[in-house]
């Protein structure tokens, strides 16, 4: 990912945060890979969840290529600035993370199916960063669609620091909470390694698996 400038290590405050703008953002409402919508309304039947694993570029390969995902979009959450660039982004005066919108249909692939995707490829550990990529935006964070998958996403948490601490690895540092608002990315961002394949991409398995 490319660094506008030094960035915080703590999230801003929302009044010391940029002041962004009335209007979203401009991008095509098509997926560049399968063709399907990545803005709602999406068909009947289908949930949301949004994740934060650092750089969004190979985070949202990584779900796009999931069964039973029916579109994603790279994005913005978990700050205060409305409709906010990606260079505002990189400030780190936003309050956003880096994030990835995934429309699935639960009757194919459960929301516990997609948190082992998430545990297992990044580091939950490192705290306001991952690898290189240093920065509040690049922070771990899953934000949730309604107190059910809340829950289901602190079990998963629990769950996972218990396979950490078995081989040794340290506390998880990854905010959960509830999704205030997804500000979708500009359109190159969208499906990045799919425009450009042999693009940055920083993810991958993180050397321990979800299932022991």
């Amino acid at each position: 990912m490319f660094n506008f400038s030094r960035t915080p290590t703590a999230v801003p405050l929302p009044e010391n945060c940029l002041p962004g703008r009335p209007v979203p953002i401009i991008t095509s409402s098509v997926h560049y890979v399968n063709g399907n919508t990545i803005v709602s309304p999406f068909p009947a039947g289908l949930e949301t969840f949004v994740v934060g694993m650092g750089c969004f570029w190979g985070a949202e390969r990584i779900f796009w290529q999931t069964p039973g995902v029916y579109t994603t979009a790279a994005g913005y959450s978990g700050g205060t600035t409305p409709n906010p660039t990606y260079e505002e982004t990189c400030t780190g005066m936003t309050g956003h993370a880096e994030s990835v919108l995934v429309v699935f249909d639960p009757k194919i692939c459960s929301i516990e199916n997609l948190l082992e995707l998430f545990w297992e490829n990044h580091d939950p550990t490192q705290y306001m960063g991952q690898g290189n990529d240093i920065g509040t935006q690049y922070r771990s964070a899953i934000y949730t669609n309604g107190e059910q998958q809340k829950e289901v996403s602190e079990q998963s948490r629990l769950h996972y620091q218990s396979r950490l601490s078995q081989e040794d690895f340290g506390e998880i540092t990854t905010e959960i909470t509830g999704l205030r608002e997804f500000y979708y990315a500009e359109e190159y961002h969208q499906q990045y390694l799919a425009k450009i394949p042999n693009g940055y991409c920083n993810h991958g398995f993180c050397q321990v698996s979800y299932e022991g």
